[in-house]
């Protein structure tokens, strides 16, 4: 009998189509639980279905770039929310604010060609009962605030910058005074924060320059984040800890269409962190993330597990395309706190990372306050699939004994890699199928 080989492009590219049709047809979580029908329903919020439009310059709000308004926006809020909620939109222009304090039944749309300009200032940013980093405590209230506020919205084609160089230069500022600084020692606001929120979808905008994280969620659920631009720059001034999207003990999360560019983590799953992180009620897991057909620039990682995190599972990652990555996934196993990351799928991926994988310690700020033993830090059930990829490092992992990992599964991926060593003993079990390699298949 004569036997026809298939060229190995062809190869992948049924692996691609195979890939895509069963995900169609069978839409299931890594651990094998079913996807409900609330991550295929992509439908938009419309204008006109979120109640009486409230349009700033209609009360008192100014088109003036150079004038902080922010109490008058906020009294717009507030009159909103008097009266039954309703849509505060930002019209075409610029306005200038500091802090801005969402209420039940209130949402926010920004037209085309809007901005909403934070404050360079701090002072116009409260100080809060907040989280940040893993922790509850004091901190600065981010440009856009939702507690507590469900069903909330932002929509439309405008932009939320950050207007943070003053925040950035002062930071470097700082770290070149003392390398060890923390993130928390140089006052800078997020660009948008949601606390304990059900409902929540955030659409179409942009969201740039962001002072520190872009947009952090914490205790929400059912969050859509449908085609927003998040950015800020990684040249030629660094915008540090602008993650893209941080959650923060979440569940139910779609992120979808989006692209995201930052100089940090595009997407991080955090939720505590210390020695008793997963005794604190405050902490707690991330379940349930689908993250797809999105496009990534600069990055420090597109998918990062921590470093405040103490529970991320049933996470997947598919249909992506990567541009100049530092890494693709980022396990960041940290040996001052307890750590599972289980379930995790990486799938339908091109472009180009330094990293494929990166697993490693993370010991910045290492402190175990006391603690006799070291917390055992675990990842098991990762799977990465359908992937064509440049990188420099293919298996950049290196683990202490006080890391476990184990069921890793790599199945059709072409890699080209300057350095392609690969060393699947430190995972306790690793199947591998269809994995290429600089043209070299890996048994």
């Amino acid at each position: 009998m004569k036997k026809y080989l298939l060229p190995l492009a062809t190869v992948f590219l049924l692996a691609f189509a195979l890939g895509n049709l069963a995900q169609a047809q069978n839409d299931t979580w890594p651990d094998g639980s079913p996807m409900s029908d609330w991550f295929r329903d992509y439908s938009k919020v419309k204008l006109q279905d979120l109640g009486k439009v409230y349009r700033l310059t209609a009360h008192g709000v100014k088109n003036d770039s150079s004038v902080l308004q922010t109490e008058r926006i906020q009294a717009v809020i507030n009159h909103a929310a008097d009266f039954g909620g309703g849509v505060i939109v930002v019209p075409k222009g610029t306005f200038l604010s500091g802090a801005l304090f969402f209420k039940p039944k209130t949402h926010l749309h920004l037209e085309e060609g809007a901005v909403l300009k934070g404050s360079d200032d701090i002072a116009h940013y409260p100080l809060l009962p907040s989280r940040m980093e893993g922790q509850n405590l004091d901190y600065y209230a981010a440009l856009v605030n939702a507690y507590g506020v469900d069903g909330f919205t932002i929509s439309g084609t405008g932009t939320i910058d950050g207007n943070g160089l003053k925040f950035w230069e002062a930071f470097w500022q700082r770290r070149a005074e003392d390398p060890n600084c923390t993130n928390l020692e140089v006052s800078r606001p997020r660009l948008v924060f949601v606390w304990n929120s059900k409902d929540v979808q955030l659409q179409d905008v942009k969201l740039i320059n962001a002072g520190f994280w872009s947009s952090h969620y914490y205790q929400c659920e059912n969050v859509k984040i449908l085609d927003l631009t998040i950015t800020s720059p990684h040249a030629p001034v660094k915008a540090p800890s602008t993650d893209a999207i941080d959650l923060d003990v979440v569940n139910n999360v779609l992120i979808k269409g989006c692209y995201l560019a930052v100089n940090d983590d595009a997407i991080a799953l955090k939720g505590g962190k210390g020695p008793w992180a997963d005794q604190d009620p405050n902490n707690g897991e991330n379940t349930n993330i689908l993250i797809e057909d999105s496009e990534f620039g600069f990055c420090h990682a597109a998918l990062t597990c921590g470093s405040e995190a103490i529970h991320n599972k049933n996470v997947v990652m598919r249909n992506i395309k990567v541009q100049d990555a530092v890494r693709l996934l980022w396990l960041k196993m940290r040996p001052d706190t307890p750590q599972l990351y289980e379930h995790i799928s990486v799938e339908n991926i091109s472009g180009q990372a330094r990293s494929f994988i990166y697993v490693k310690p993370w010991t910045q700020f290492f402190d175990l306050k006391g603690r006799k033993d070291v917390p055992i830090s675990e990842s098991r059930h990762i799977t990465m699939k359908n992937i064509d990829l440049d990188c420099e490092i293919f298996f950049d992992v290196a683990i202490t004994e006080h890391d476990r990992l184990s069921d890793f599964a790599f199945e059709n991926l072409k890699i080209q890699a300057a350095k392609p060593t690969f060393n699947p003993q430190v995972v306790d079990g690793f199947s591998v199928s269809n994995v290429v390699v600089n043209g070299e298949k890996l048994d």
